[in-house]
């Protein structure tokens, strides 16, 4: 059976029309992408340009003041990492195990299913979701109060199935030939966890936690509202302490701010030094930020620059 000659040059105008059409779609998506791109680093310079000057050692010292020539992140700084250790000290334990749980012991049935889409769910939802929560549940009936320990949890809620999802995505990348030989040799299904699918799957599980983690450092409405304060002059008490057992937790009960919280603050007031003080603070936060993603494909390169499969 023959084709027309009309036909062949049809299907020909029809597929270079389409590749036409090809060129125009990736063009146009390119030029948004430069378009937020441009924008972003407008937004960064601007930034950088209005509070560059203000990076100074004072300013990581100095407690926040009235005065803009006097105010500093100190507070808003060692608020920060305390509640992030709660955060990470909550969150990655459990999201590693029960990503562990999931892919590795967990039967396939109907009710796994359903936990499934539900953590899929969750790592959707707006964080302010996780601050109404965490306002019902940790202030008002556990009776925590609006304190770094309230704050760590909520935040570790926040990540948890971020963490779950990358450490079942870390132990599902791995050959399905290194449990079997595992199997093979003898060793439980627990022994061919511990000692095969955690250590190669260490780089993924790593760059989940990170980026996790880096994520919940500049989180401010689940922290309002669950009450943080938004002006703090005092430090809590040091984890640290020269009596046995050297080791102080009166800190986890405190009442805290955050430097999202503390940015929030000085770009409500009208005087334009705290605005130069909220960019300052605003560079900070996002050099932490590109550090510990700069982190997070370090480790991911490093590991996988030391497994051949």
């Amino acid at each position: 059976m023959s084709i027309a000659p009309q036909e062949i040059q049809a299907v020909r105008s029809m597929i270079v029309a389409h590749k036409r059409w090809d060129h125009i779609f990736a063009l146009s998506a390119l030029l948004a992408m430069l378009f937020c791109v441009l924008v972003l680093l407008a937004l960064i310079v601007s930034m950088v340009a209005d509070g560059y000057h203000r990076i100074t050692l004072d300013f990581f010292t100095s407690f926040p003041s009235r005065h803009p020539d006097r105010s500093g992140i100190l507070s808003a700084w060692v608020g920060s990492i305390l509640v992030i250790s709660v955060t990470v000290l909550s969150a990655v334990p459990i999201g590693v195990a029960a990503g562990i749980y999931l892919e590795v012991y967990a039967k396939r049935n109907w009710l796994m299913d359903l936990i499934e889409i539900n953590i899929t769910n969750l790592a959707g939802v707006p964080p302010i979701i996780y601050g109404l929560l965490a306002l019902g549940l940790f202030v008002h009936m556990w009776g925590l109060g609006q304190s770094i320990l309230t704050a760590g949890l909520t935040l570790a809620l926040m990540i948890l199935p971020v963490v779950i999802m990358n450490t079942r995505e870390a132990i599902r990348s791995i050959p399905q030939s290194i449990h079997e030989a595992a199997y093979a040799l003898g060793a439980t299904k627990g022994q061919a966890t511990l000692h095969h699918l955690l250590p190669y799957s260490k780089g993924g599980i790593l760059t989940g936690v990170i980026i996790g983690t880096a994520t919940a450092v500049g989180e401010t409405a689940p922290l309002i509202t669950i009450g943080a304060l938004t002006f703090i002059a005092f430090l809590p008490p040091a984890p640290v302490t020269e009596v046995f057992p050297f080791i102080s937790f009166a800190w986890i009960m405190d009442p805290f701010t955050v430097m999202p919280i503390q940015m929030f603050n000085w770009v409500s007031r009208p005087q334009p030094a705290f605005h130069e003080l909220a960019a300052a603070a605003g560079v900070v936060l996002m050099l932490i930020t590109l550090a510990m993603n700069a982190l997070a494909i370090w480790l991911r390169y490093r590991y996988r620059k030391r497994i051949r499969w």
